[in-house]
């Protein structure tokens, strides 16, 4: 599908339509970190119970993604975003609403159903179908851009929330920021078809079967592990990190900005390489990228100066994955299951981002210090860069099936 099946004005629309998701669906669940310190203090909780939640969040998200990702080939994308933003809005609610610890770890569900059905993965995904292959990278670059648009204004914004009206209120906040997302829907509606919808069970089945028999679908679904367990821990925890250092908090908040606005640049040059240049070799040069910095980072002093510069490169790493994986996805498996099989992909970056969010809370409870999981993110870097040259730059049965008719 591109948009020869579709007027340029409406498909332009829908673009536009997907960005404003993608800010609103990802901004305030990815920078959620910045509520850990003082819920904690306040509280009197352990940072293990905040970091479980925000872990059940990430893995129940990945648990979703695939499943939200088949309804959507199938049946749609605009009633799984519409289903999404209503989910985590009552997840949030929860949270602010009801003070337990027990709830605030099962609300980890409630966010992460909702995340994982209106985040931007769907709605890229959503845009990247609705365009020529000759766009897609970017497409699905800028729609990565606008998540990380988010990220930036969202971090800051939900710190001088908490200094005015406290963290409780805040948290309602967010809750309500969801529902912004409800009027978008009516554009990408209009040019967001199924693509798998005469399809039955075992068309899904065979599908999901046949790309994991592929070398390079499964390169890709476990390296995408690292990314997630990278940007879980570093979002989850840096902001209580740097404070844990003597820093000003509001400099922990000004990390997760700063990170999302050069993950704005990055998603960008992401996907315009991604359309050039090999998406493997690039993915492995952003894992390799990333073991340097974090190594610097934890070797040098720190001060503000540090953090920011870490901040800012480590911003240009953060989502530039996603076009490249996605695109290799699209590329090697075909896009008539890509919802499904990308959703499948992005359940690995979840179940990273659930043991990089919770273990780093348990660490830090049983040590006091984050060491041990700085260099665990630094070897899995290593371990990615590794993983990624092998991968097969080629179309696969799936997409040779679908190219073929």
């Amino acid at each position: 599908m591109d948009t020869s099946q579709h007027s340029t004005s409406s498909v332009n629309a829908a673009i536009v339509a997907g960005c404003i998701v993608a800010f609103v669906g990802f901004g305030f669940s990815a920078t959620f970190g910045v509520f850990l310190r003082p819920m904690s203090q306040e509280l009197g909780w352990g940072r293990e119970i905040f970091s479980l939640s925000m872990a059940i969040q990430a893995l129940c998200w990945g648990l979703t993604q695939p499943v939200a990702g088949m309804v959507a080939d199938r049946y749609g994308t605009a009633r799984v975003l519409a289903f999404g933003a209503v989910v985590s809005a009552l997840g949030f609610l929860l949270r602010g609403a009801v003070i337990d610890p027990t709830v605030f770890i099962a609300s980890g569900v409630i966010v992460g159903i909702g995340t994982g059905a209106c985040a931007f993965p769907i709605v890229i995904i959503a845009l990247g179908k609705v365009v020529s292959p000759a766009k897609r990278s970017f497409i699905l670059g800028l729609g990565t851009a606008a998540a990380s648009s988010g990220m930036f204004i969202a971090a800051p914004v939900a710190s001088l929330l908490i200094a005015w009206i406290g963290w409780q209120s805040s948290i309602l906040f967010i809750a309500a920021s969801f529902l912004l997302i409800l009027p978008a829907l009516v554009f990408i509606a209009r040019v967001s078809h199924p693509t798998a919808s005469g399809s039955s069970g075992g068309d899904f089945t065979y599908a999901i079967k046949t790309a994991f028999s592929d070398r390079s679908f499964v390169l890709l679904f476990v390296g995408f592990f690292v990314c997630g367990f990278h940007v879980a821990f570093i979002q989850t925890h840096l902001p209580a990190y740097i404070a844990d250092q003597g820093l000003a908090p509001i400099i922990g908040a000004y990390s997760l900005g700063i990170i999302g606005l050069f993950n704005i640049a990055g998603s960008f040059l992401s996907g315009w390489t991604g359309q050039r240049y090999s998406k493997k070799n690039g993915l492995a040069i952003i894992y390799l990228s990333r073991a340097i910095v974090i190594t610097a980072f934890i070797l040098t002093p720190l001060s503000p100066t540090s953090v920011y510069i870490f901040s800012a490169i480590m911003g240009v790493l953060w989502l530039s994955t996603v076009p490249l994986t996605t695109g290799l996805v699209a590329q090697t498996q075909g896009i008539k299951y890509l919802s499904t099989l990308a959703g499948l992909v992005f359940f690995s970056h979840q179940t990273g981002s659930f043991i990089g969010a919770w273990l780093g809370g348990r660490i830090y409870d049983l040590t006091q210090d984050y060491t041990m999981m700085w260099w665990a993110a630094i070897a899995l870097g290593l371990l990615a860069t590794v993983l990624h040259l092998p991968i097969r730059e080629t179309p696969g049965t799936l997409a040779k099936a679908e190219a073929n008719g």
